[in-house]
């Protein structure tokens, strides 16, 4: 428990909370023990003052300090103090403990000068130390009342911030729940998706960070799931594509070996298609694994790609006569060379035309253009076929898929194709993109580097 994050968010919570409350505390005891402590000062210097006053007055109407002792021994149970008043010479005249009458008397701390109402002369020094002293008619003295103010406020303090850390602690605890529940939430759903359910998503409606990690995991496990589909459905395409061809060249073996066929031309010319497919496949993988990995060699160099796009152009014109299809070739007068592999981009723009013809039906049209645009040059293949649905558009590159997911060869190919002008096309640091319309057409787009 205490490695877990709630924990330690728990503790640096009140942590936090108590160094707080503590600190504030603290700064507020002792101001407050200054504020009563002048307030005291400032309390007694008037209680100082009244009593000079009235000896003053005292003198005034007697003209002497005789009887002044039991008005000082008074004032002292009064106030708890211990009252000294003496002449000018610092004879004793009054002591309100009675100890020091008639001696002379050495202060440790300056006494206070009377003086009478009409003149400046002093008629005696004032000397008080609040000591504690019994009071009359007591037998112990009087308690202090600052030390058991400042108690009291000690007490209000402790339990003001006892209850205080309480009640931070609690809220602490919720605040820790409510901010850990994504967490926890995302932590399951990781763990469920490590174990293969990739269809785990979290709702988080947060807007800060947590529904940012949040939706990035959704994302990611969208991703993953994805990836997990076209993984399976790879496996699944592999062994078809692989199984049929075996499947002829097994049957034209065994039919031999039973003399049902005799090893003729045709026969051996159809054993070689079968060899000659699955040879394909094998370097259409080969060739896919090179550029998803980044390690296949491109030999570069200032090119003509109008001259490029009229010989791919060539290669399926047998095809595009056959199925009554018109092919059109719109280049401008100039184009700049192009820094590129020419057998791949070659590969590239035979691919895309292959499935223009494929797709598109009789009597339909393709055209093929080139266009600059800044620092590059974008080639494109169009057709009026049959189009591509909207929802399909985001895997058309994907290895394997087909939008005829009935994996027939009626179309032709092995369904990495467009995977492959893919990967080629960004191998040479272009962009490859489809924008289509059921019943109206597709159009495929790349770009390529301008040579320098």
């Amino acid at each position: 428990m205490i490695h877990s994050l709630q924990f330690r968010l728990l503790l640096a919570f009140t942590l936090v909370v108590v160094v707080t409350i503590g600190a504030t505390f603290f700064f507020i005891y002792r101001t407050t023990r200054s504020e009563i402590g002048q307030f005291e000062q400032r309390v007694e210097d008037m209680q100082v003052g009244r009593i000079e006053f009235e000896l003053a007055q005292y003198y005034y109407q007697q003209g002497n300090w005789e009887g002044i002792q039991p008005f000082i021994e008074q004032w002292g149970n009064l106030h708890g103090w211990r009252i000294i008043l003496t002449d000018n010479q610092g004879t004793v005249i009054a002591d309100s403990q009675g100890d020091l009458l008639g001696e002379p008397y050495q202060a440790d701390a300056p006494g206070r000068a009377i003086l009478t109402p009409w003149e400046e002369d002093s008629i005696g020094t004032l000397y008080t130390s609040p000591e504690l002293l019994p009071r009359a008619g007591f037998s112990q003295p009087p308690p202090p009342s600052a030390p058991v103010l400042y108690l009291a406020i000690g007490r209000f303090f402790i339990w003001g911030g006892l209850v205080a850390v309480a009640i931070a602690v609690a809220l602490a605890f919720f605040l820790s729940r409510q901010t850990l529940a994504p967490i926890k939430a995302l932590t399951f759903a990781s763990e469920r998706l490590g174990r293969g359910d990739f269809s785990q998503r979290v709702q988080i409606k947060d807007r800060g960070e947590l529904g940012e990690l949040a939706r990035t995991f959704n994302s990611m496990a969208g991703d993953l799931e994805r990836a997990e589909k076209l993984r399976q459905n790879m496996v699944a395409d592999i062994a078809h594509e692989l199984r049929t061809p075996l499947s002829n060249i097994q049957g034209y073996m065994e039919a031999l070996r039973d003399g049902m066929m005799k090893p003729d031309k045709e026969t051996i010319r159809s054993l070689y298609e079968e060899a000659s497919l699955l040879s394909r496949l094998v370097d259409d993988l080969q060739e896919l694994s090179l550029a998803e990995a980044s390690e296949l060699k491109l030999v570069r160099q200032p090119e003509d790609i109008g001259e490029l796009i009229r010989q791919a152009a060539a290669a399926v014109e047998a095809q595009e006569k056959t199925k009554g299809l018109s092919l059109a070739v719109e280049l401008p007068k100039k184009l700049p060379p192009v820094n590129i592999d020419s057998r791949r981009i070659g590969e590239v723009l035979r691919n895309l035309l292959e499935n223009a013809v494929a797709h598109t039906s009789k009597e339909g049209s393709i055209t093929v253009a080139a266009r600059q645009r800044d620092k590059l040059v974008e080639i494109s293949v169009a057709d009026t076929g049959e189009g591509i649905p909207a929802e399909e558009l985001p895997n058309i590159f994907e290895r394997f898929y087909r939008v005829d997911k009935s994996r027939t060869r009626a179309t032709g190919g092995s369904g990495l194709g467009l995977t492959i002008a893919k990967r080629l096309v960004e191998a040479h640091g272009g962009r490859i993109e489809v924008q289509s319309e059921p019943g109206k057409g597709s159009r495929f787009a790349f770009t390529v580097p301008v040579s320098e």
